[in-house]
């Protein structure tokens, strides 16, 4: 048998062993050495589009209205503005909107403080003087006055 019919076996051997090496690399400490790859081959237009469908359907498996949401959003752009980001969260639904605020409040989860010491910084703010909750006036002395000029006024 001549060589070249022994090719498309060798390519078929060498696609199987590739996709046994990508497999074996998501199955290892839960895909750690495989993210480093991803990424790099996220960079080739043709592979990203797959990574883009193949997370989007896992995302629609798992959680389909944070998926419809995301559609959305990938499709509104990135907001340059307070008032487009308004904009952007009106044009979900109700459930989407709450599927959404759930995963990116997630992602900006706060970490525990270790210690006292940090848990007070984090409770009185940075520079440990208390944080201000309710608004007070500028003037001095209109934080303990009970009466407004109304009641001057009366009299």
């Amino acid at each position: 048998m001549p060589f070249w019919a022994w090719i498309p076996l060798f390519v078929l051997l060498g696609i199987a062993l590739l996709l046994g090496v990508f497999v074996l690399l998501g199955r290892i400490k839960g895909g750690k050495y495989l993210r480093p790859v991803v990424t790099f081959l996220s960079k080739v237009p043709l592979f990203k589009k797959w990574f883009q469908k193949a997370s989007i359907a896992a995302l629609e498996r798992e959680n389909p209205e944070l998926a419809a949401a995301m559609k959305k959003i990938t499709a509104f752009g990135e907001p340059k503005s307070p008032e487009q980001a308004q904009r952007m969260l009106n044009l979900l639904t109700p459930s989407e909107r709450r599927a959404y605020m759930a995963a990116v409040g997630q992602e900006a989860d706060t970490p525990e403080a270790s210690n006292r010491q940090l848990r007070r910084r984090m409770e009185y703010g940075g520079a440990g003087m208390p944080v201000r909750t309710k608004q007070v006036s500028d003037r001095p002395g209109a934080a303990g006055r009970k009466t407004g000029k109304s009641a001057k006024k009366k009299r």
